[in-house]
């Protein structure tokens, strides 16, 4: 039995796969092919646009797939939300579709772009988000680059943005909102309803968000005198309670935790001071709760 999923290509793609990697999968795309081999004889994955992904999963030609959840909003797709993996290729918060127009531009609201033309990739949503608000605004697709059709080709744009850089780059203001989204595991509703693809495909989601997960964490031993314990357990954060062992000498235990990465660097010589002793900090793969 095999399970198909959908990998997405393009911005993603390099993000989804080291991600993939982490949680124990390792996919390999040769030159110009479509098909990535992986590690696993149970998956069969098809490289395709993130837009194109949420269609063919609702069809069910996939099984599962890997894409935003404005691609599932532009296309109704009726697909299952397996996992909110919550990556994008710069950042792991949530990008944001917005209303952007010329910094100059005398449009201060959205209700000012009644009989105005709007350019966007997401046509279907940002007719919704003008539904929404009363106005009769001209939607039109946009093959990319829509930065650049503000304010001779478009009077605004709704695009995609993760730090809004480079709209202000481009002297574009940002308006409003239309859409938050982020990377989501979808699955088909036949696939769901399969008892062994939907182990398949939830064992996958818990080894993605395990892989997430992990990527700000570390583990850290150390040991330490039984004397210096108290001290030592008052300043040691931990995802729940550390772990203590006792050594082969009574006088001394050892000590394991798991913290976010960013804890370390100052932690580390507190503990030095407080009577650790051997400290290991270690990177981790997957945390699974």
């Amino acid at each position: 039995m095999k399970l198909r999923l959908g990998i997405p290509k393009g911005s993603l793609q390099e993000a989804t796969t080291e991600l993939m990697r982490r949680a124990g999968f390792s996919i390999m795309v040769p030159h110009r092919s479509y098909f990535p081999s992986v590690d696993d004889e149970e998956l069969e994955c098809v490289l395709l646009r993130a837009q194109e992904i949420p269609r063919y999963v609702s069809e069910g030609i996939l099984d599962a797939g890997i894409s935003g959840r404005d691609w599932i909003e532009e296309t109704s797709a009726d697909v299952v939300v397996v996992s909110d993996l919550a990556y994008s290729k710069q950042t792991p918060m949530p990008v944001r579709w917005v209303l952007a127009v010329a910094a100059e531009s005398e449009v201060k609201r959205p209700q000012d772009l009644d009989g105005k033309r709007v350019a966007t990739e997401i046509v279907e949503v940002t007719k919704r988000y003008f539904a929404e608000k009363g106005v009769k605004a001209h939607v039109e697709f946009s093959w990319g680059a829509s930065e650049a059709k503000v304010p001779e080709l478009a009077d605004a744009i709704v695009d995609l943005t993760e730090t809004g850089a480079s709209l202000a780059a481009h002297n574009l203001r940002i308006l409003d909102t239309v859409l938050e989204s982020n990377t989501v595991l979808m699955a088909s509703r036949s696939a769901w309803q399969d008892e062994w693809k939907r182990e398949k495909i939830a064992g996958l989601g818990e080894l993605l968000l395990g892989a997430l997960r992990a990527q700000e964490k570390v583990g850290l031993k150390l040991n330490v005198a039984r004397k210096d314990l108290p001290a030592i357990l008052k300043v040691l954060p931990a995802m729940k309670e550390p772990t203590v062992s006792a050594l082969i000498d009574e006088g001394w235990c050892a000590i394991e935790v798991v913290l976010d990465e960013r804890q370390a660097r100052d932690l580390i010589p507190e503990l030095k001071k407080a009577g650790a002793r051997d400290i290991i900090e270690y990177p981790l793969m997957k945390v699974i709760p």
